[in-house]
């Protein structure tokens, strides 16, 4: 890429995204060139240019906007009226609603569930990660005990063959679940849940694949969920980080999973291991497309990560903590 001065290098680098454009099945952008007609030839290259284009200007605005309310660690940061986590030094947090606006941006949808996103400050590190909280209840933890990690895996790769047909549908490609990349493990003292699978377009061979390290804090009224994205080749370095996070995260008192009361408490409708890939869908008689389908999402988000390079997280760096 030629050595444009920052703003113009990130335009460029943005444009350069178009291309994972095809893989989103989202109304903010454009279908796959392959999946579009139209009835007047002449004018539809002006009409893909302009889709184009506003995707471009629309992403370049939610990194622009993210940009002004990023939160630089360390600092103590409140999360919603549950808790709050200690950012450490070396970390970035993007607030909502900007941190919905760069979802949106990139193909994906908003949720009222998201708290924000986390990116690295450190240039030789390309990873994101998303916080939410879920207001499930008070999610029990005996299953903890008992549970046994194959029997959990076949549940999440059965549960995302099971989506497969709805994810073709809406215009992506079926995906598998290959295997662990770190096995269920629950602590039950700090009430966390750590577990990381790998997803890959189903039947690849030249698909590398995409890791979802997960980890959970749980609550009284329900859970934070600390979901870090990277690829298999940083996965082992880049899980320190995810572990870094979720250890700084706190709830307040009377917010704490020990806060429960049992005679005034909603009690979730499931158990801990409903945390871990589609065990919830199949407990509550529903389609399992909940945790594959966001698999899918987070590789979605996670190439386009990648097709930035350093440059897209540079984008959060401009501003360093003494300014």
């Amino acid at each position: 890429m030629p050595n444009l001065p920052l703003p113009s290098r990130k335009l460029a680098q943005v444009a350069a995204l178009t291309v994972v454009a095809g893989l989103i099945g989202s109304p903010l952008l454009a279908p796959p060139l392959s999946a579009q007609t139209t009835t007047a030839p002449a004018t539809a290259p002006a009409s893909e240019d302009a889709k184009k284009q506003k995707i471009v200007a629309d992403r370049t605005a939610a990194f622009a906007a993210a940009e002004k309310v990023q939160q630089l660690g360390p600092q103590k940061i409140k999360l919603r009226d549950q808790g709050f986590i200690d950012l450490p030094q070396g970390y970035i947090f993007v607030p909502q609603p900007e941190a919905d606006g760069i979802l949106i941006a990139l193909g994906g949808f908003k949720s009222s569930e998201t708290v924000g996103l986390f990116f690295p400050a450190a240039d030789d590190q390309n990873w994101w990660a998303r916080l939410n909280f879920e207001a499930s209840g008070y999610v029990k933890d005996e299953e903890a005990k008992v549970w046994n990690a194959d029997e959990l895996l076949n549940t999440l790769k059965s549960g995302t063959d099971s989506g497969n047909e709805s994810r073709v549908e809406r215009g992506f490609n079926p995906i598998e679940v290959t295997g662990w990349i770190e096995t269920p493990v629950y602590d039950s003292a700090s009430h966390r849940l750590v577990w990381s699978a790998m997803v890959r377009d189903k039947g690849s061979t030249t698909d590398a694949g995409s890791v979802n390290f997960n980890t959970y804090a749980l609550g009284r009224e329900g859970y934070f969920s600390l979901n870090l994205i990277t690829g298999p080749a940083s996965i082992a370095k880049d899980k320190a980080s995810a572990r870094a996070l979720l250890a700084g995260i706190s709830y307040d008192t009377g917010k704490d999973y020990g806060d429960f009361n049992a005679s005034t408490d909603h009690i979730a409708e499931y158990g801990i291991a409903a945390l871990i890939g589609g065990v919830v869908a199949k407990k509550l008689g529903i389609l399992a497309l909940g945790a594959a389908f966001f698999l899918k999402f987070a590789k979605i988000i996670a190439l386009a990560v990648f097709a930035f390079g350093a440059g897209f997280m540079r984008f959060f760096r401009r501003k360093k903590p003494d300014q």
